[in-house]
C-alpha cells in the first residue's frame, strides 16, 4: 500500500477561496486566565457522539461525518476569532478581553442545535454547566457573541451543499461485477448522492478518485475473491478466532471510533483549548471529504460486494460473517476513514508510544497497538475478515484516505491556520 503520498503532489490552491477572513494570520495573544482549557472541545464532541449513536437521531440521508466536520470548524474558527490566526472558514470581529472557552462552548451548542433540534434541551443544559463555571463578565459576554456569530455563518455556508439533495438509486446491475443489492436483505443503496456534496476542503469529490478496480478476469482480483472466499465466510474455518475477534470489535461507525481516539490523545498529550480545536477540526475535515470522495467512487465503479460475486460463480450458499452493507464495494470506507485518521493524528501527536481504542460493538475491551497506523490497518483488515471487502477494496481505500488527508493537511498549512 502507498500510504505516503509526497505532500506537494497532494496540494492545491482552488480550496484556499473558501476563506474569507484576512490573508494573513493574526499572532496569538495570550489567552485569558483559565479559559485555555481544551475539555469545551472534549465535551461536546462526546455531545455529538451521544446524539448519532442515538437510534434515529442522524437523518437517514446525511452522513454523520458532514455533523462532526461542521460542529468542529465552528468551534476551531470562534476560537480564532478570540485568540488571533488564521481561520477555516469565518472570522468575526471579537472584543478585547473575550474567552475563547465560551466563544467555542456557545459555537458547538448553535450548531448542534441547528443541526439536531429534538436534542436542544440537553445540548442547552450543557452549554449552561459550561459557561456556569466561567466567571461572569464581559469576557464570557462577549466570546458567547461571537460562538453566536461564527455558528451562523458556517451554517449558512453549508445551507446549500446538496447533503439535503435526493439522491439517484442506480439500476441493480446485471452484467457479472456490476452492483446489484447483496442478500440477505437486498436493502437499497444508501448515500447515492454524497459523492455530489460539496467538500470542505477538497476541490470535488473525484479529486483522488482511484484507479478503476482491476478486471474480474485478472489474477489480482482472483486472488482477492479467494481470500475473502475463505476468511471471510459465517463459517470459515480458515479464519481464526482472533480474527474473528477484530472483525466485530471493527464492525462500528468507523468515524466514531477515531474521534474517541482523537479525544483520548488530546487528553494524553495535555494539548490546550487552541490546539485540541485545530486537531478536531483538521481530523473531521479530512473525514468528511474522505467519506464524499469515497462515496463518489462507489457509485462510480459500482463494484459489485463479495457475496454477490461468490454466490454467482458457483457457492450459491456463501455467507459472509457480517451482514453486507448497502452500498458497493470498492474502495472499503473503513480503509478510507481510518488510514485519513491515522495520519492526521500522527502528525499532530507524532509516533513512538502505544494507542489504545475501545468499541461500541464489543463492551469492555480496550485494544492496544504501537502506532495510529496500526490501528489503521486493524480497522481495514477487519472488513475482510468479516466478509465484506475484498483486499483491493481495502488497498484503494486506504490510498484514497491517506490523499485526502495529506491534501486537507497542506491546505492547513499552505493557508497558514495554526502549526502543530
Amino acid at each position: 500500500m502507498n500510504r505516503k503520498l509526497t505532500l506537494a503532489a497532494a496540494i492545491g490552491v482552488a480550496a484556499t477561496t473558501m476563506v474569507v477572513a484576512p490573508a494573513t494570520a493574526a499572532p496569538r495573544p495570550a489567552p485569558a486566565p483559565g479559559s485555555n482549557n481544551a475539555s469545551v472541545v472534549l465535551d461536546w464532541n462526546q455531545a455529538l457522539l451521544k446524539i448519532v449513536r442515538t437510534a434515529g437521531a442522524q437523518p437517514a440521508t446525511i452522513h454523520p461525518t458532514r455533523s462532526f466536520a461542521l460542529v468542529h470548524a465552528a468551534i476551531y474558527d470562534a476560537v480564532v476569532s478570540v485568540d488571533g490566526g488564521k481561520p477555516y472558514l469565518v472570522a468575526v470581529d471579537a472584543e478585547g478581553g473575550s474567552r475563547p472557552d465560551a466563544a467555542a462552548a456557545q459555537a458547538a451548542h448553535d450548531t448542534l442545535a441547528a443541526l439536531y433540534p429534538k436534542a436542544t434541551s440537553d445540548l442547552d443544559a450543557l452549554l449552561s454547566s459550561e459557561l456556569a463555571a466561567m466567571p461572569d463578565g464581559e469576557g464570557k459576554e462577549y466570546g458567547t457573541a461571537v460562538g453566536k456569530a461564527v455558528a451562523a455563518k458556517e451554517l449558512a455556508a453549508r445551507a446549500a451543499d446538496g447533503s439535503q439533495d435526493a439522491g439517484t438509486t442506480p439500476a441493480a446491475g446485471a452484467a457479472p461485477g456490476a452492483y446489484r443489492p447483496a442478500p440477505p436483505t437486498f436493502g437499497a443503496p444508501v448515500f447515492t448522492h454524497w459523492g455530489e456534496v460539496k467538500p470542505f476542503v477538497l476541490r470535488q469529490g473525484a479529486q483522488f478518485r482511484p484507479a478503476a478496480p482491476p478486471g474480474l478476469t485478472s489474477a489480482t482480483y482472483t486472488t482477492a475473491l479467494h481470500e475473502v472466499r475463505e476468511l471471510g465466510q459465517d463459517t470459515s474455518t480458515t479464519r481464526t478466532a482472533a480474527q474473528s475477534d477484530t472483525a466485530k470489535f471493527w464492525a462500528v461507525p468507523i468515524w466514531n471510533t477515531w474521534n474517541e481516539i482523537a479525544q483520548h490523545e488530546a487528553t494524553r498529550h495535555h494539548v490546550g483549548l487552541f490546539t485540541t480545536a485545530q486537531m478536531f477540526a483538521e481530523l473531521n475535515l479530512a473525514l468528511a471529504d474522505d467519506v464524499i470522495a469515497m462515496y463518489e467512487a462507489k457509485y462510480h465503479y459500482l463494484r459489485w460486494r463479495p457475496v454477490t460475486a461468490i454466490r454467482e460463480s458457483g457457492d450459491p450458499n456463501w455467507t459472509p460473517l457480517a451482514t453486507t452493507p448497502p452500498d458497493p464495494s470498492y474502495p472499503g470506507a473503513h480503509s478510507a476513514v481510518s488510514s485519513a485518521a491515522a495520519d492526521v493524528l500522527r502528525h499532530f501527536f507524532g509516533t513512538g508510544y502505544d494507542v489504545s481504542a475501545t468499541s461500541e460493538a464489543v463492551t469492555g475491551v480496550t485494544r492496544t497497538y504501537p502506532s495510529y497506523e496500526a490501528v489503521a490497518d486493524e480497522a481495514s483488515i477487519s472488513r475482510l475478515y468479516a466478509g465484506v471487502h475484498t483486499r483491493t477494496d481495502l488497498d484503494a481505500g486506504t490510498e484514497l484516505g491517506t490523499r485526502v488527508a495529506d491534501y486537507v493537511r497542506g491546505y492547513w498549512r499552505a493557508a497558514g491556520r495554526g502549526s502543530y
